[in-house]
């Protein structure tokens, strides 16, 4: 086809209408062609777009969001990317097929060898250690794009405030076209050989201008806080038990065109070691120190930059077969959380006391609208609820949450999708959005705002107020089958573009379940025991870093989360109280509730472990045996189940639900019309097929006869 079309024509435009990075060396092949531009998933009406870019009409100011290399399978990643099943568990898949019908059929693991170095955080390190060469490898750098117009970009403000950084740059456009154009902030840290881990160019905040007419600026202003640019020591070479560490020496702060190309930069210097671990970052509630390090990294050589990157070979090589084989230790902790031998009382604490439950306090759930979280207002009404109310609330929460007779609340609707209104479960649908790739190679944080607060509205439009979005898991390969729906291979673009579509969705009310929490970057094997080892400064660094972002930025009070099926190690991430109580509740300050990926249960997903452990409700419709909970009696589960009520009420009532609707009005609620509506279609269409078989028998019958 290239053949044919480079041979007739002398201009040739390629689009690429491709979701994942491809190999487009092959451009380079043929001088006819002289543009080519990225067109992902473009949603219901973003074709048309095309024709007035490639006429002049609209001057195109995207940038990339990940690198494009000329080969795919010399990524450092490659070789650790897809089926890794592990062969001497056989008794174990047994046990797990007969114990739930919907077991996957296999206990996989995969490991992120290349820790910190993921995307244009390893080719431009590598290329500064001389490990490659970087116009070999790279065809396309990560914040790369053209304009029919030039830009230049110069820092002409730049002050040490102390804790924070302040940076204007200026903005001009040099060339004879109106146009708009991404600004790029780059740092590199200092780095000791064999130290703390450390890529050396680090994306640190974005911005875009207004559309600058021909010789006209503007000056794009950022505050930067230092601790943003701190690393995370999880293998205590500085501190104690892990945790953030901003070191002494000289730190470039770049503007450039691309992650490779320098416009202009400056320089501080930190005189001394500022250690995090001690007093704790400011944007934290709590001092972060080592979650995941001790069962996440595993018997892993992990990419380090040591002396030019020595251990490049032995750390990105694939799994040596002694890695198939699933160790005693790792058995137990799968064998212990799995269906087939979970076993509730071993996690009840003799000491817990049994809370009130249905008592009559007379208050309503409408009355806590607006009520701090740490109120004492809230225990009085969690006192009302029934234990067999908590459970339901907790097991019944496919695309809702129910009602709650003892205090009054009303039944609520969530949904699908990413990328809009997508409710298959009532047939209810909205504007096909653009993807989320797409959104982010706008670097726009105003137009991702923008299209949140549409899809917010499309949302409220129907009284839907929870919207399972947005996805920000990362591009770690080329190869994933849903980069569609993730924004980056790097956590600061996807934070920025996701913390403004959040924020845009609030206006309308709407929360958003922030996904898939956390290290959900590969379909493969996802919910089938995925074990997913990591050392910690990465799952820090790249893969919680657009969650953390979206937390501490987000402007409302009605929050959601859905974490992933994978597992963080030994541990599954959606009974992981590390990640979803000391990470995200206390450290980060996150209110709300989480829910869990789609309950299918897969042969480990239990309530009653999730509950205990910081996952508040389950995204399903209570279909499956393993999730009846059996130790209602016990205080510790009935503490829990209350915690994750508390967790639930907090966000309804916080959201449009709430403060768009009037919950107290008279009448049926929005989710009883709904589905009263979807129950009665489905009796006549029944009734209408009965009447038609009796028919059809009879006629028969009176034939037979005749």
């Amino acid at each position: 086809m290239l053949e044919i079309v480079c041979g007739a024509f002398d201009n040739v435009i390629v689009v690429i209408n491709s979701n994942n990075a491809m190999e487009l060396g092959w451009v380079e092949n043929y001088d006819s062609i002289g543009a080519v531009i990225l067109a992902p998933g473009t949603g219901e009406t973003g074709m048309a777009a095309l024709g007035e870019i490639l006429s002049g009409a609209v001057n195109p100011s995207g940038r990339t969001v990940d690198t494009y290399v000329y080969d795919l399978t010399a990524t450092p990643v490659y070789h650790n990317v897809g089926n890794f099943s592990y062969t001497n568990v056989e008794d174990l898949k047994a046990a797990f097929t007969e114990a739930d019908e919907a077991y996957q059929g296999t206990i996989a693991f995969v490991n992120y060898v290349e820790g910190i170095y993921l995307g244009y955080k390893f080719y431009e390190t590598a290329a500064e250690e001389g490990l490659i060469d970087y116009d070999e490898m790279v065809q396309y750098p990560f914040g790369y794009g053209l304009s029919y117009t030039s830009f230049s970009q110069e820092i002409s403000a730049f002050s040490d405030d102390g804790d924070s950084l302040s940076v204007e740059v200026t903005v001009t456009n040099t060339g004879d076209v109106a146009g708009k154009t991404a600004v790029e902030l780059y740092f590199t840290p200092p780095y000791t050989n064999g130290g703390i881990e450390k890529a050396s160019v680090n994306l640190i905040a974005l911005d875009k201008t207004d559309t600058l007419e021909p010789g006209a600026s503007e000056t794009v202003s950022f505050t930067i806080p230092k601790e943003d640019m701190a690393a995370y020591d999880s293998n205590c070479l500085k501190t104690a038990n892990g945790g953030y560490m901003l070191e002494a020496g000289e730190y470039i702060l770049s503007v450039r065109s691309d992650s490779h190309t320098i416009l202009d930069e400056a320089s501080f210097t930190v005189d001394a070691d500022i250690d995090y671990s001690v007093d704790g970052r400011a944007s934290d509630d709590a001092v972060a120190v080592n979650q995941f390090q001790d069962y996440s990294a595993g018997d892993v050589t992990y990419l380090s930059r040591a002396d030019g990157f020595a251990n490049y070979a032995e750390a990105t090589a694939a799994p040596a077969e002694e890695a198939y084989q699933m160790d005693d230790e790792t058995r137990a902790a799968v064998m212990e959380k799995s269906v087939a031998y979970y076993d509730p009382t071993l996690y009840d604490n003799p000491d817990d006391v049994m809370p009130t439950t249905g008592a009559d306090n007379g208050l309503r759930l409408s009355q806590f609208t607006g009520l701090d979280y740490d109120d004492p207002m809230w225990d009085d009404l969690l006192d009302q609820l029934t234990v067999e109310e908590m459970g339901q609330l907790v097991n019944l929460g496919g695309f809702q949450t129910i009602a709650v007779e003892s205090i009054g609340k009303v039944a609520t609707l969530d949904s699908d999708g990413t990328s809009g209104l997508n409710d298959w479960v009532t047939g209810v649908y909205g504007t096909p959005f653009p993807v989320e790739v797409l959104i982010s190679q706008t670097w726009n944080p105003e137009l991702a705002r923008r299209t949140g607060s549409a899809i917010g509205a499309e949302y409220a439009d129907c009284s839907i107020y929870g919207w399972y979005g947005s996805a920000m898991n990362m591009h770690r390969t080329a190869f994933c089958g849903r980069n569609f729906e993730y924004y980056s291979e790097d956590g600061v673009l996807a934070g920025v573009i996701a913390s403004a579509e959040v924020n845009g969705a609030a206006e309308h009310g709407v929360y958003a379940y922030i996904k898939h929490f956390a290290l959900n970057d590969q379909e493969t094997n996802r919910c089938s025991f995925l074990l997913t080892y990591s050392d910690e400064q990465a799952i820090r660094e790249i893969y919680l870093k657009p969650f953390e972002m979206c937390v501490k930025q987000f402007d409302d009070q009605s929050l959601a989360v859905m974490s992933s099926f994978i597992w963080i190690g030994t541990i599954y991430s959606g009974a992981n109280p590390y990640l979803l109580n000391n990470v995200l509740r206390d450290e980060w300050g996150y209110r709300g509730m989480v829910l869990t990926d789609w309950d299918g249960s897969y042969g480990y997903q239990l309530t009653d472990d999730c509950v205990r452990n910081g996952n508040d409700i389950m995204l399903g419709f209570n279909s499956y045996e393993s999730n009846v909970l059996t130790d209602i009696d016990a205080p510790t589960l009935v503490l829990a189940l209350r915690q994750a009520s508390k967790n639930i009420l907090y966000t309804v009532v916080n959201s449009g639900n709430y403060t768009m609707e009037d919950p107290d009005a008279a009448g049926l609620d929005t989710m009883t019309t709904v589905f009263l509506i979807v129950d009665i279609a489905i009796a006549v269409i029944c009734v209408a097929a009965e009447t038609i078989v009796l028919l059809r028998w009879r006629k028969k019958r009176t034939a037979a006869q005749n």
